[in-house]
């Protein structure tokens, strides 16, 4: 499944949410979100308009990693 190129920080952490995700903290321009089931896991995502290729796939990456699924589940979760 293709990554989409227009999606913004605030869209991820929303979709993060549903996929169990929590809001941590957030310190200037990076939201931290925690996920506690299956085990403890964080990611810190940038509340930018538009979230670059590389850490966008290094995020849903480590998201997928963290629920223990695949990349595929993950972006369908985010759409």
């Amino acid at each position: 499944m293709k990554l989409p190129r227009d999606l913004s920080g605030a869209d991820l952490i929303s979709a993060l949410k549903r996929l169990g995700y929590k809001q941590t903290r957030q310190t200037g321009s990076h939201v931290r979100m925690a996920l506690s089931v299956p085990r403890q896991a964080h990611l810190t995502v940038p509340l930018t308009r538009a979230i670059p290729a590389g850490t966008l796939a290094a995020l849903i990456k480590d998201a997928a990693t963290h629920l223990e699924t695949t990349v595929d589940d993950v972006l369908r979760g985010i759409r």
